[in-house]
């Protein structure tokens, strides 16, 4: 995402935060989404993707909600505006099956195609298999406007 300093983060603050921008956007829309959904992937789902592109397959699996608030996600920066999650997220464990999971994904459904909003690469893949549990600290998932 490019855009002015500002910009990016007041971007991020309304997606991520549900923080109102004045005069530009609100989130007084009679259903408005309350978290985000995360997804893992085994590769970078593009831009042209959505949220099943590459999207782990290990029996257990499941997308996990983030509430869409600064408890959920952490924006800062402005002349690189950058989020990360606020707090651990925790996946379901692995039941059978493996996976090496690389990126992530940030999007609006818990499951199916969904709109994929930003995805970014791991700090390090991950190989999972029976009995491993995906477990991301805070501040280990990034994304960064600039």
């Amino acid at each position: 995402m490019a855009g002015s300093n500002g910009l990016d983060t007041n971007v991020l603050k309304l997606i991520f935060n549900a923080t109102n921008w004045a005069n530009i956007a609100d989130n007084t829309a009679t259903s408005p989404a309350t978290v985000l959904y995360v997804s893992l992937h085994t590769a970078d789902p593009t831009k042209t993707g959505n949220q099943t592109s590459s999207e782990a397959t290990y029996t257990g699996y499941a997308r996990v909600s983030v509430a869409r608030t600064t408890g959920g996600w952490t924006v800062s920066g402005s002349t690189t505006a950058n989020v990360v999650n606020a707090g651990t997220i925790t996946f379901p464990l692995c039941t059978g099956g493996s996976n090496t999971l690389t990126y992530f994904g940030v999007g609006l459904a818990s499951s199916g195609t969904g709109t994929l909003l930003f995805s970014g690469a791991l700090t390090a893949s991950l190989a999972v298999s029976n009995g491993i549990t995906p477990n991301y600290n805070a501040g280990d998932l990034t994304i960064t406007a600039d």
